[in-house]
């Protein structure tokens, strides 16, 4: 079961106690993906408007980068000694993972007791699974005192159910590239005009580095409603010096560390909700700033040591990446670049609907071997036959993690590296038999 209003639908399956609720509220307007605010403003304006009741918010967009720029919002505020409140999407293993609340993760009888509140309240008006996740994190949040309350976009921005936000702190804008083109346009100019749609007047606005394509579309918008505008190369930036990172805007320099999570991608997403504090202003103390070398976030260039990693012989490394686009492919290419030490196969498993052959294209000149695979608890798993035919000759069946691994042992060639990658929701899978448990 997923749904969604402006966001992706759940990773992993909704169970439990609070997956009978949800899948209730589901019935009520079973929809994939439908754009629009209407209904939850309805929602909310019922339940007192707690989106109107939150400590500063930052609200963050784009394509790919998110969940990073938000996890090390919520390191460097936690660094400041700050209480920070986090929403996201979507979740891997747990709904839960989708609410911190400042800074614990929401217990499953606090969100049952909020998802319920909410259902009496909606009274079988139509409504989506997302749009009341959403209201969830805003009456979670509206409840409990924090400094610092971080919201990630689901889908798009314009028509996102987060944006009915109407006074963040700050704005930001990861790298925008082509994905969920049947929703949001199939033009990078298209995409980056619902991503700047989560602008506000007077409201900064923090952007990463971009297609040239996107930076006329945001100074357009920003202009109109008289938001500065912080770009990448102009206003900001942030590049590795040693084993620092150093990073420069309009109000001076700052000496960072490496970020915790690995890839030199991770250095633009770090200078990125660095930019965001400082555009809003936001009293950040000198040790706030080293919440950069304290980031932790699933499923991004994540190496596993659990379960599943220790099937693997002696000596070898299994990592994890949900990227799942071009733009994501482009991104990894370059870390698997620098891993040339040792045989590097991959197994890539991917979502209906995704651009395989673009993901794949980046990655084969670095890849010793690479499987296709198909999991039977992967929703909306694209089948091995057409990630086959994205990715050519190169490309070899699975058809299943367990499968590929089998083989890949068999080629006894000295310890070597795996990597599993492709779709967020085949990395639900992987860490649930792993035995990732989200604290």
């Amino acid at each position: 079961m997923t749904s969604a209003a402006g966001g992706t639908g759940p990773v992993a399956e909704f169970t439990g106690r609070t997956g009978v609720v949800l899948e209730r509220l589901n019935r009520l307007y079973p929809s994939l993906i439908d754009l629009s605010l209407g209904r939850l403003e309805a929602l909310l304006a019922r339940l007192g408007n707690p989106e109107e009741k939150l400590p500063p918010v930052v609200h963050v967009a784009g394509t790919n980068g998110k969940g990073s720029t938000c996890a090390t919002l919520r390191a460097l505020g936690e660094a400041s000694g700050w209480r920070v409140h986090v929403t996201s999407s979507p979740h891997l293993v747990d709904v839960r993972e989708r609410f911190r609340v400042a800074g614990t993760l929401v217990s499953e009888n606090d969100l049952i007791a909020i998802l319920e509140e909410i259902e009496r309240v909606n009274d079988g008006a139509p409504i989506t699974v997302f749009e009341v996740l959403t209201a969830a994190a805003f009456l979670l949040f509206s409840r409990t005192p924090a400094d610092l309350a971080v919201i990630e976009v689901g889908l798009g921005g314009r028509f996102d159910a987060t944006n009915v936000l109407r006074h963040p702190a700050v704005c930001a804008i990861t790298p925008v590239s082509l994905d969920h083109e049947a929703f949001l346009g199939n033009t990078i100019e298209a995409i980056a005009a619902e991503k700047a749609g989560i602008m506000k007047p007077g409201v900064p606005v923090v952007c990463a580095p971009q297609d040239p394509r996107s930076i006329p579309v945001f100074e357009a918008e920003a202009a109109r409603l008289g938001a500065p505008l912080w770009l990448h190369g102009r206003d900001w930036s942030a590049v590795r010096s040693g084993d620092a990172v150093l990073y420069r805007d309009v109000h001076g320099e700052l000496k960072l560390p490496l970020p915790a999570l690995p890839g030199d991608h991770q250095i633009l997403n770090a200078g990125l909700a660095v930019a965001a504090l400082r555009a809003a202003g936001m009293p950040v103390p000198e040790q706030g700033w080293q919440g950069v070398g304290r980031t932790v976030w699933p499923a991004r260039l994540q190496k596993l040591e659990g379960d599943l990693a220790q099937t693997l012989p002696t000596g070898w490394e299994l990592w994890l990446d949900g990227g799942h686009n071009p733009g994501a492919g482009e991104v990894l290419s370059s870390q698997l670049k620098t891993w040339s030490d040792r045989p590097l196969h991959v197994i890539v498993g991917m979502k209906q609907t995704k651009d395989a052959a673009g993901f794949l294209r980046p990655l084969l000149p670095y890849v010793t071997s690479i499987y296709a695979v198909q999991e039977a608890q992967q929703h909306m798993a694209l089948p091995v036959a057409q990630i086959l035919a994205a990715g050519g000759e190169k490309v070899q069946p699975g058809p299943t993690i367990a499968a590929a691994l089998d083989k890949i042992r068999q080629q006894n060639d000295g310890p070597a590296r795996v990597l599993i990658c492709g779709s967020l929701y085949l990395a639900g899978v992987v860490l649930k038999r792993d035995g990732w448990v989200v604290v």
